[in-house]
């Protein structure tokens, strides 16, 4: 059986379990206890403790890219873990912003937890065993977000928009399922999707992650692209569970054509997998 608790989402979810911009979910398989992202602070670990989740005892970490929101809590994680891989993509650590107000305003990571130990650095895809793959060589055949438009990179003294070349996927085979967790999807998910069949022959049972369409306004592009994903996305066996930047009114439009394909995960929410089906026993309804 496969436990799945996500330990920080930006909406309240289970009462016990605080929440905050950021994303982070507990994975417990047959191999391996892991972590996917870490939020943006030490909340997780809080958390953690109220789902009695001892973070100590992880051995496998994956930060789906170099964002504040998805990898603030590694100092943390490293003063209560000494012994777990962290996987990050080579260029995780470079220097990352968002404009708010027209201003660009830093995202990245802590450049004081680039030279642990315990992080292991990546280039493209890579097979850590049996049960985890890294997917991160992802061809663009559908448009990407457009509200990576807002998300930059700092190339010597000028700001250019982010190729996302730090991000990767987390892929679990494990009781005869396969799930893909897809972070923010800044590559799109649509070009997710068909990556993940093109490399592993098959459809996701699951995809978890955010689909990064949060805006504070939309235009009609907008909105015909938020349909055109969830056409596409619907024609997938898969189920999906997304959060954090899909955005409350692109979930609203997505989920009335996807109707009981695709679901929310709030902080603190949790599903159990078996091998024949997915039990979604959770002590929060998703």
């Amino acid at each position: 059986m496969m436990r799945i608790v996500n330990l920080m989402e930006d909406t309240q979810g289970e009462s016990s379990c605080s929440c905050e911009h950021g994303l982070c979910f507990y994975v417990e398989t047959e191999k391996h206890k892991v972590l996917v992202d870490t939020g943006a602070s030490a909340l997780f670990l809080e958390n953690a403790k109220k789902k009695n989740i001892d973070i100590s005892t992880v051995d496998t970490v994956v930060i789906t890219h170099g964002h504040y929101d998805h990898g603030g809590g590694l100092p943390f994680l490293f003063a209560c873990n000494p012994n777990a891989k962290v996987y990050l993509q080579e260029e995780a650590y470079g220097e990352y912003y968002s404009l708010r107000e027209d201003q660009p305003h830093y995202i990245g990571l802590d450049p004081q937890t680039k030279d642990n130990s315990q992080i292991v650095f990546v280039q493209g895809n890579l097979k850590i065993d049996n049960e985890l793959f890294l997917l991160n060589e992802i061809e663009i055949r559908y448009p990407i977000p457009s509200a990576n438009k807002r998300i930059l990179k700092k190339d010597g003294e000028d700001y250019v928009e982010d190729d996302f070349r730090h991000e990767q996927c987390l892929i679990i085979k494990t009781e005869g399922k396969q799930i893909l967790f897809a972070g923010c999807a800044h590559h799109g998910i649509l070009n997710i999707m068909e990556q993940a069949v093109k490399d592993y022959g098959k459809e996701p049972d699951m995809v978890i992650g955010g689909f990064h369409m949060k805006k504070q306004e939309y235009s009609e592009q907008d909105r015909d692209d938020i349909v055109e994903t969830a056409m596409k996305l619907k024609q997938y066996q898969t189920q999906f569970y997304t959060c954090h930047c899909t955005g409350e009114k692109p979930y609203e439009v997505m989920k009335s054509i996807m109707k009981d394909k695709l679901h929310y995960i709030h902080c603190g929410d949790e599903m159990q997998i078996t091998g024949s089906r997915n039990d979604r026993t959770q002590k929060s309804d998703i």
